[in-house]
């Protein structure tokens, strides 16, 4: 029997923080073939994100990555650099996209727009896409299926999106608060100081306004501080961006030259 299209598109991520468990990611920065996604399936991460924003990944990169990810059910997410992009990486397979630099409702409802069919925003509708095996289908099915699983997770980086913080979660398709705690750090004039008083309320804001319009909040830049990342667990956080394979790639070669250097 012939899956529906709701049964063909899960998006895994929005499941487990539905049932308030902790999610975690990578981000893709560096490896531009498909084996990442095996890699971070063998390796457990939930979920992983290509970052269009701070490398030079084409879409048709992005693309690639994220049909592998489908594959191997880890749930593929795109930081794009603009909403112009949010379109192209969704059709290419992306089941999420990460929104930098919103600092108003306003800039939040413009993702929102762009990734979301209608009603909820203003999407257009492609046949044969990636995330059904590129079945024809229902077009009505399509969009259900599509506006259900398709996440928006929007990056609070800045002192004026902490002013509008409120307004910003309270905007509906809006799924994810995302603090990028470098950039916030510098906007509060701390740079580098990630346990800066500022940024834990900051953090401590965000977190009410994810529980206040059943949104959640999501941490990025704290590979390096464990103790932090679990405070912040305690406080609410649910999605988890554990580093970049670059990093990742960094700290083990470095560990192993140190561990061949004192043999």
């Amino acid at each position: 029997m012939e899956k529906s299209a709701k049964e063909l598109v899960r998006n895994e991520v929005k499941e487990k923080l539905g049932r308030n468990e902790l999610v975690l990611s990578m981000a893709v920065r560096l490896v531009r073939t498909v084996e990442i996604a095996s890699i971070a399936s063998a390796t457990g991460f939930d979920s992983l994100y290509i970052d269009l924003e701070h490398n030079s990944f084409s879409i048709d990169t992005a693309g690639q990555i994220c049909m592998a990810a489908l594959a191997v059910g880890v749930t593929p997410f795109v930081r794009v650099l603009s909403h112009q992009q949010i379109p192209r990486v969704l059709d290419g397979g992306a089941l999420g996209v990460i929104a930098p630099h919103i600092e108003s409702a306003a800039d939040a409802m413009q993702i929102v727009s762009a990734a979301k069919f209608p009603p909820l925003g203003n999407r257009s509708i492609a046949g044969n896409l990636p995330h059904f095996g590129f079945r024809t289908l229902p077009a009505a099915d399509v969009v259900t299926a599509l506006n259900d699983a398709t996440m928006v997770v929007v990056m609070i980086e800045s002192g004026e999106a902490l002013k509008a913080v409120e307004e910003i979660a309270s905007v509906d398709g809006v799924d994810i608060l995302f603090i990028g705690t470098s950039d916030l750090c510098a906007s509060l004039g701390v740079p580098g100081q990630l346990d800066h008083d500022l940024v834990l309320d900051a953090y401590q804001r965000c977190a009410e306004a994810c529980s206040k319009h059943g949104k959640h909040l999501g941490i990025g830049g704290l590979s390096a501080h464990p103790k932090l990342t679990a405070q912040l667990i305690q406080l609410g956080a649910r999605y988890v961006s554990t580093g970049t394979d670059l990093s990742f790639l960094l700290s083990a070669a470095t560990a192993k030259v140190k561990q061949m250097q004192e043999l």
